[in-house]
């Protein structure tokens, strides 16, 4: 073989994968994720919260065998991300949509996922149906030092507002400090400027972040509700389409702009179209060829057959939970996104 090939190859290493691109550097491959889980509830009552369709006299009959059928496929989909290049699986997966701890705690406990030995943060929010984000994570690959729920305030600080605030977790993975942000903006149903809000105070929460630690790294992730090139994302947040585009440590890249407006991929469905609204965005110090620090690789859109309609008129579709007051025991109306990051291994 001459020495100019390239060879991509993955091997276990301890609590890593490495790869080697060639007879002289090898590198350690990390996989990070977001998954709109589409309403993880389990069977009991949360106090003050409008959880009253997911219990078993609610709308939905949400009953045992439903709750454990649903943890089943979130907990195989989870399993399965980023293993067709990383058997040992994900670094870390944003979640949203999930009702409490308990379900977390549920989930990473599954027998389907129980083997890797993930744990999970997750910190209580103000949403008045009780849905929040979380981070779920395998302690051999990322080490939370440090989580917080920052609010999401109006402008006016309007009291009355409440929803899903900013998970911003920050730890420590390949020996570098990585911030990750997991959120779940204002659904379609709030008008453009709530999400722009989000934006907004994203891009301040990310600011303070690196400028208390100019040399981490920042990860945002989560269903923006919005696509890559949209105000809320495009001008509030300011993630640039190319990379060309990064001026400052501080700026951000958003690699799924692309792959919707180039490949029209997306990550839901509606009304036959498709909507990247579960993206991952990284700064800029993620960003480049030098590879002796943690570095931003490559995107995937994670999909298998079992997760879409295989027929009728929503084929192709992701297949989620419920349809029309029908229960599919689908996995969710979103598909899951990974972003892969590289190091070169001393």
């Amino acid at each position: 073989m001459k020495r100019t090939s390239l060879l991509l190859l993955f091997s276990c290493i301890a609590a890593f994968y490495s790869c080697e691109l060639s007879a002289q550097k090898k590198y350690e491959l990390y996989s990070v994720g977001f998954y709109n889980l589409e309403n993880l509830f389990d069977t009991i009552h949360d106090k003050g919260k409008n959880d009253f369709e997911y219990l078993p006299e609610g709308t939905n009959k949400w009953g045992t065998m439903k709750y454990r059928s649903k943890l089943k496929n979130m907990a195989t989909v989870l399993n399965e991300m980023s293993t067709d290049m990383l058997p040992m699986g994900m670094a870390a997966v944003g979640v949203s949509e999930i009702e409490n701890s308990r379900v977390l705690a549920d989930l990473v406990s599954h027998e389907v996922l129980a083997h890797r030995g993930w744990s999970f943060v997750h910190i209580e929010g103000p949403d008045a149906r009780g849905v929040d984000c979380g981070l779920l994570y395998n302690p051999k690959l990322f080490t939370p030092v440090a989580s917080k729920l920052v609010p999401y305030l109006t402008e006016d600080n309007d009291s009355t507002y409440k929803t899903r605030g900013f998970l911003t977790v920050s730890g420590d993975m390949a020996g570098e400090r990585v911030h990750i942000i997991v959120n779940h903006w204002p659904s379609r149903y709030a008008k453009s400027p709530a999400r722009e809000r989000a934006g907004v105070l994203v891009k301040a929460v990310k600011d303070s972040l690196l400028d208390a630690e100019p040399a981490s790294k920042v990860i945002i992730m989560g269903d923006m509700n919005d696509d890559p090139d949209d105000k809320s994302m495009a001008k509030c947040l300011g993630a640039v389409r190319k990379q060309q585009q990064l001026k400052r440590s501080t700026d951000l890249y958003n690699p799924w702009w692309n792959i919707l407006r180039n490949n029209g991929l997306g990550t839901l469905k509606y009304r036959g179209k498709w909507n990247l609204f579960d993206q991952i965005v990284v700064s800029a110090g993620l960003v480049g060829k030098d590879r002796s620090t943690l570095k931003y690789y490559k995107p995937e859109i994670f999909t298998r057959s079992y997760m879409l309609q295989q027929e009728g008129k929503y084929k192709g579709s992701p297949k989620r939970t419920h349809a029309s007051g029908v229960w599919l025991n689908g996995y969710s109306d979103h598909l899951p996104v990974i972003i892969y990051l590289i190091k070169e291994r001393k």
